[in-house]
């Protein structure tokens, strides 16, 4: 049986089947569990401000105190050596109890969550070994529905943000931030909140064409998008399988719905599509 579908916005079983507005019961406000993002068209199961509910997320003397009692556990993903060293001395100065594995290459992200997937946040650069443009992003989303994810880039193209975001990032941190705008950042992901640049409007819809492939790469399994990882970058099925440790024939028929998914009908069609989520 295929693994469940990837939701981009990383909702959970359980979640409300109506949207605000469809005739269902309100939701309720800010404090409970459940959330509707008009913008993302789904659930979220995060703490988030409410203008119109009495009570918010956590003021800043909250969250400090949270900050020395709650233990974290996060995972940072960026093949810059000095990088990774300077963002887990921002994060260890802001928590008291934190624990932080670090990973150089997608593979290795992959294995820290899988061996651990009791995992708090991954901050995730979008250039790396291993992973192409937002398939890197979209991939954590569907395998580690559970997982936020902030992309932590040395881009701050509006553009770019604004896709990671659609794509169901729960931030984005561009690295010219400063060490103090990079802690705060943090600590309003794993407050409950989503944290973008000031100057980024997240109110406004996703265009036309980011709907129509959102809608498409939400119907691949989390096998499938890795598998769709492999041919944009070139690899045989024959390498494919060995890489995932399957058969050449399970290869062959995570391509074959690859291609019926995203509409195509070749390999090159398929990785053309994928190429539509490259961050520039």
């Amino acid at each position: 049986m295929e693994r469940d579908r990837f939701n981009p916005i990383g909702s959970r079983s359980g979640l409300p089947k109506e949207a605000p507005g469809s005739g269902a019961a309100p939701v309720p406000c800010a404090m409970e569990n459940w959330h509707w993002h008009p913008r993302r068209f789904a659930y979220d199961q995060r703490p988030m401000r409410n203008k119109n509910c009495a009570e918010e997320a956590p003021t800043d003397g909250l969250t400090r105190d949270l900050s020395e009692t709650t233990q974290y556990r996060l995972v940072i993903a960026d093949d810059h050596p000095l990088f990774r060293g300077a963002l887990r001395e921002a994060v260890s100065r802001s928590f008291a109890r934190v624990e932080i594995a670090e990973a150089g290459s997608f593979d290795e992200t992959a294995k820290l969550l899988d061996r651990g997937p009791d995992v708090d946040l991954v901050l995730l650069d979008l250039a790396m070994p291993g992973v192409r443009g937002l398939s890197g992003l979209l991939y954590l989303r569907a395998q580690y529905p559970g997982v936020p994810v902030v992309v932590v880039s040395a881009t701050d193209d509006p553009a770019v943000i604004h896709r990671c975001m659609d794509f169901g990032a729960s931030g984005f941190i561009p690295k010219t931030l400063g060490v103090d705008a990079i802690r705060g950042a943090i600590t309003a992901v794993l407050a409950g909140g989503i944290w973008t640049p000031p100057d980024i409007d997240l109110s406004a819809a996703a265009d036309t064409d980011t709907k129509a492939l959102l809608a498409r790469f939400a119907t691949l399994t989390p096998q499938q998008v890795r598998v769709l990882m492999m041919l944009s970058e070139g690899l045989l099925n024959k390498q494919i399988a060995y890489e995932l440790s399957v058969s050449e024939a399970t290869v062959k028929a995570h391509v074959s719905a690859i291609l019926q998914k995203l509409g195509v009908e070749s390999r090159t069609q398929a990785v053309i599509v994928a190429a539509k989520i490259e961050p520039v």
